[in-house]
This record gives C-alpha cells, sequence and structure tokens, in this order.
C-alpha cells in the first residue's frame, strides 16, 4: 500500500511561547539565537517555529527577523489556542503559580478554599495542583521575562480556568496583543 503524505502544517506548543516572546514590545528584532537563549530552545527549534508561525500567518520577516503579526495572534490566542492546546492537569505538587494564582489574575481572583494551580517546577515556591505548561521550557522562560510570564499566566487561564477567570484573562489579553 503506498504511503500518503500528509503537508498540512500544525502549530507546536512552542510556536505559541515564541509566538508571545516576539509579541512583546522589546522583542520586536530578536534573533533567532536571542529567543532561543530567552526561551531555552535551540536555534533550530526557534527557527523551526518560526517557519511555521509564517505557514499560519502568525508571523512575517521583517529585514531577517521574525515579527508576529499581532492582530492574527490575538485572535488566535483568544479563541483558538484552549481547543488547540487544551489544559493538562496533574496531582499535587512544587511549582509555579500559573493561571488566578500569579499576577495579573492574582490581584483580582481569589479562591482561597483550593489548591492554587501551579506548572511543576523544582525551583517552584508554591504547593497546588499541577497545571502542566504550555511547553516545559516556559517556567525557565517566564522566570526571566515577567511580560512573557503575565501572558503566559493570563493563556493558562483561557485553557483551563473557570468563566470569570476566562472573561477577564480574555479582557486583558485583548490590552496586551493589541
Amino acid at each position: 500500500m503506498k504511503r500518503i503524505n500528509n503537508h498540512q502544517v500544525t502549530l507546536k506548543p512552542q510556536d505559541l511561547l515564541v509566538a508571545l516572546k516576539l509579541a512583546s514590545p522589546r522583542q520586536e528584532s530578536a534573533s533567532y539565537a536571542e529567543l532561543a537563549k530567552a526561551l531555552g530552545l535551540s536555534a533550530s527549534e526557534v527557527h523551526a517555529s518560526v517557519g511555521r508561525l509564517k505557514a499560519a500567518r502568525l508571523a512575517v520577516m521583517t529585514d531577517d527577523r521574525p515579527v508576529v503579526v499581532r492582530a492574527a495572534l490575538k485572535e488566535f490566542v483568544l479563541h483558538g489556542a484552549r481547543y488547540a492546546f487544551p489544559a493538562t492537569m496533574g496531582t499535587v505538587t512544587r511549582g509555579m503559580p500559573t493561571g488566578y494564582a500569579a499576577a495579573p489574575l492574582s490581584a483580582i481572583i481569589s479562591q482561597p478554599a483550593e489548591l492554587p494551580p501551579v506548572w511543576p517546577d523544582a525551583q517552584g515556591t508554591r504547593r497546588g495542583m499541577a497545571f502542566y505548561p504550555l511547553y516545559p521550557t516556559a517556567p525557565q522562560a517566564a522566570r526571566n521575562d515577567n511580560e512573557l510570564y503575565e501572558c503566559l499566566v493570563l493563556l493558562d487561564a483561557l485553557r483551563g480556568g473557570a468563566a470569570r477567570e476566562r472573561q477577564i484573562a480574555t479582557k486583558l489579553l485583548d490590552e496586551r496583543l493589541t
């Protein structure tokens, strides 16, 4: 039987991590090497991610540097990311707060009766329920970039939060990605 190749491009979780990093005003002219170092990826992984982002029309090249298409990224993050990259939960662990347990949502939403969602992380400071990050290197990247951390926290609220969390996260992400 002849094998049929599927030529459909599929976004991967690290692609969204790269796109969110590119959406930061400070990263608009980042090179592959700079992005790789900041995200805990290899330059070839970043290059492949940018290729998939370009194919999905979420990024373009300007002066040989990747630039995110903000309107397209905002539409995807707000309306599609939670379906493409659904939340995966685990058991009680130590980690880095996410969702309603981290800024900016922690200042608005309080749920003291339950363990907070956390990214499992050896350097984490909180005990909570494991909420696996978009990509394994996200906690490392977030520790070095507060803007990226807050975007990932809001994305996690969209991916796995209750209706009120999703509503607030949608508003805050809309403002950040405009």
